[in-house]
């Protein structure tokens, strides 16, 4: 009579999600954030190459603050940083382009407290 042999298996461990699912172009821009990456968009009809420095929620619709370092082909007068709302966002690509964290971008601010879903270190 022979005992039947034990075996050991391992199983995926699934990370438990925090908030709301993400949509195909938040992922992308979480890992552009976290990697310091650039990412191409349309925003307004507008081609732009943006370095997003955080991704966060307002109203439970994600946005993105971050530097547009091209304007349709263009490079902006001067660095500033804008808001924008992942809604007006078409066309997301990441891009190989590394960014450095603008002295614009404050993670204090009171406005990221408690939304924040992927910011630069």
């Amino acid at each position: 009579m022979s005992t039947p042999r034990k075996t050991l298996s391992l199983s995926r461990v699934v990370a438990p999600a925090e908030g709301p699912a993400l949509s195909a172009e938040a992922q992308i821009i979480a890992q552009a954030v976290r990697r310091k990456l650039c990412i191409t968009a349309v925003y307004n009809r507008t081609g732009m190459t943006i370095a997003p420095h955080i991704l966060y929620t307002k109203h439970d619709d994600p946005f993105i603050d971050g530097v547009v370092t091209l304007r349709d082909g263009k490079v902006p007068a001067e660095p500033k940083l804008g808001t924008f709302k992942l809604a007006g966002l078409n066309s997301v690509s990441l891009t190989a382009d590394a960014f450095t964290v603008q002295p614009l971008y404050d993670p204090a601010d009171a406005k990221y407290e408690g939304v924040t879903v992927a910011k630069v270190d």
